[in-house]
């Protein structure tokens, strides 16, 4: 049931929905700040897991009439907008935090608090692990920014609970609000991170410059059976990569002979890259180096 993207997706709504409530009910009860402050932490955890679950449904549809290339910015889209609300829980905390700082704190209970962050922390450990696992064997940008979302939540919460055992043991409960300050600080790293990194599959930008060079790779690996390429181009929504390249071949090649060069090549470029759909557009060499402006390798060397 909790199988595959759609399963994790869903654990991570489950279990958010129990810990934001938890945290709530105990942040208010002992009048913490700090745990209020991931009992925020974890509501945009919760909003974030929701909106990775329906991204994960849209994304994994195949394309139709309106959407030919298929629905993989959805995920981009979701991760987007989950760091736009991790920055939205930040400035929340830290107006939270520094009234805290400029009117006092009084806590009381300090170990139930200790005790629903500790509970916090081990939860949100498994299901970031679970998530960060599925993400990694799917590419689902969705699930890995909820993945992340989490992990900053154990380490927020792990620094809540130590923080609320220094005030338990030495009674400095301005301790409480300088963590919640260190917390939102903290997510907005996460949040910035996210950020860039969805913006560049919004904007179409080109494949890492590691997947680059593996296209770059299995291309030279055949040079032997081409002229060269060029207009070489890349770019990924979701877990999709897209990539078209324009091959040179020589001007006796048959048909048949390019065609099957072309699935060769499409073959080598998914087993380096994993999931692509690749477009391959075959020009004959015309051997006019001199009035030509394709940059190949047979023009390079009759030029140099």
């Amino acid at each position: 049931m909790l199988s595959g993207k759609r399963g994790a997706a869903a654990l991570s709504v489950l279990s958010n929905t129990l810990l934001v409530s938890l945290k709530l009910i105990v942040g208010l009860a002992i009048g913490s700040v700090s745990v209020i402050s991931e009992a925020i932490h974890s509501g945009i955890d919760l909003l974030a897991a929701l909106m990775a679950f329906f991204a994960v449904r849209a994304s994994s549809n195949p394309p139709d009439d309106e959407h030919r290339f298929g629905h993989g910015k959805m995920e981009s889209l979701s991760g987007f907008v989950e760091s736009l609300l991790i920055f939205v829980a930040a400035l929340m905390i830290l107006n939270e935090a520094t009234q805290k700082l400029m009117h006092g704190v009084e806590l009381q209970n300090v170990d139930l608090g200790i005790a629903v962050m500790v509970i916090s922390a081990v939860v949100n450990t498994l299901v970031s692990r679970r998530l960060l696992k599925v993400a990694r064997d799917t590419e689902s940008v969705a699930l890995e920014a909820d993945g992340w979302h989490l992990t900053t939540d154990v380490l927020t919460s792990a620094g809540v609970a130590i923080a609320l055992v220094v005030v338990r043991v030495t009674g400095f409960a301005l301790l409480d609000p300088l963590i919640a300050i260190g917390v939102a600080l903290f997510i907005c790293k996460a949040a910035f991170d996210i950020t860039v990194r969805t913006i560049r599959d919004l904007l179409d930008a080109s494949l890492p410059v590691e997947e680059q060079a593996l296209i770059r790779e299995a291309l030279e690996g055949h040079s032997e059976e081409m002229v060269g390429y060029h207009k070489l181009r890349s770019r990924k929504a979701g877990s999709d990569r897209y990539l078209d390249v324009h091959l040179v071949v020589k001007p006796d090649v048959t048909v048949q002979e390019s065609h099957d060069l072309c699935n060769h090549l499409e073959e080598h470029l998914e087993s380096a890259l994993g999931q692509a759909s690749i477009s391959i557009h075959v020009e004959p060499c015309h051997r006019d180096c001199q009035g030509c402006h394709q940059e190949c390798d047979q023009r390079r060397a009759a030029l140099s």
